[in-house]
């Protein structure tokens, strides 16, 4: 996560640090603040920013300055493993090892941050992947196998080895199917959107994830209605954007009933980016409402084998939405429709995105 330094220009100072202390911190593994005496950013790593906890020249973060002020009273040096919110929406965190030293007889002081994320978010998903993944491949592997045991028996009946052939196509299908998302779910979970982050326009991306789209739409007859009247940047990953996005609009397509609409918007709201799909569908009953992100977890199992669902996509619009500090929520009514919100931090003028105060 190392990045070059960037002084901060809002706030000119007489105070200067060693060369040394400088070309040390340009090679060490970690992100980093310099603060004045007065708690004002004198020296920052470009990386910090896309952690959340700085806004111009000053410290956003509660739990950090709290560590600050006790290192400024002892003189001494202190370490502390904190949870900090990715954003100002969901329950994503930065795992941050904190370590805060004074730096020299000016007061000044030191800040290096590790992001240990990574690392605890491999540690806990995967153990649960691993369970829930071999448990889903034992269907079509299952199906595919007897399948080809009849295949072998009807070897004499030209029908049945077509019949048996196609619907072996079907579970080969669905199978490829099953393991590309679980490719993508992997790599949602190996990559953090925020260590090499972008600022994109949320419209240009939903336009790629709709022609993504468009021939499954068309095929069903269903049209696409895209209200992009507002241009709305937020910072992160355009893939792993593209692919929550997709995953919502083909997921509105597979559960609409042919010659319906389904509706995409885009909505700024101050800090916050809205991004909306909403079908004519069959939509979810209540009690399910709450499990829909789930990873496996389907609302009609015979629905999702009739529409090829993976009971993945969802699950994958969650990590999007939860490693880029935002959320998914659903509205549905039976036999009405559903409608899906996917918010992000929105980033105005090239700034980083404003964090919640963290208690």
């Amino acid at each position: 996560m190392f990045t070059r330094r960037s002084k901060s220009q809002e706030s000119p100072s007489p105070i200067g640090l060693p060369q040394e202390v400088l070309d040390l911190l340009e090679v060490i593994d970690a992100e980093y603040i310099i603060l004045t005496p007065f708690d004002v950013v004198l020296e920052s790593s470009n990386g910090i920013r896309t952690l959340g906890i700085i806004k111009e020249i000053r410290i956003t973060s509660q739990p950090i300055l709290n560590l600050v002020r006790a290192v400024r009273r002892s003189g001494k040096y202190e370490e502390q493993t904190l949870a900090l919110p990715r954003g100002p929406l969901g329950d994503g965190t930065h795992d941050l090892v904190v370590r805060v030293s004074p730096v020299g007889d000016e007061g000044l002081i030191a800040i290096l941050v590790f992001d240990d994320s990574e690392f605890h978010r491999l540690d806990s998903m995967r153990r649960d992947f691993v369970a829930n993944i071999s448990h889903e491949l034992k269907t079509p592997i299952g199906a595919l196998s007897i399948l080809a045991e009849a295949v072998l028996e009807a070897s004499d009946d030209p029908a049945a080895i077509k019949k048996f052939a196609s619907r072996m196509q079907i579970e080969a299908t669905r199978l490829s199917e099953l393991v590309q998302e679980v490719i993508n779910l992997s790599r949602l979970q190996d990559e953090d959107p925020l260590k090499n982050a972008e600022v994109l326009d949320v419209a240009s991306i939903a336009r790629e994830a709709i022609d993504e789209s468009r021939l499954a739409a068309d095929k069903q007859q269903i049209e696409i209605v895209f209200s992009d009247h507002e241009s709305c940047s937020v910072l992160g990953d355009k893939g792993q954007l593209r692919m929550a996005m997709s995953n919502l609009i083909s997921n509105a397509i597979n559960y609409s009933p042919a010659s319906t609409r389904v509706g995409i918007g885009i909505n700024c709201k101050d800090d916050l980016v809205e991004f909306t799909v909403t079908d004519q569908g069959v939509g979810i009953p209540e009690k399910d409402l709450e499990r829909i992100f789930e990873r496996f977890y389907r609302v009609d199992p015979a629905r999702s084998r009739e529409t090829g669902g993976t009971g993945l996509g969802l699950s994958i619009v969650k990590h999007v939405a939860s490693n880029h500090g935002g959320d998914i929520s659903v509205w549905s009514l039976e036999g009405q429709g559903s409608t899906f919100t996917l918010r992000l931090p929105r980033v105005k003028d090239g700034s980083v995105h404003p964090t919640r105060n963290e208690g």
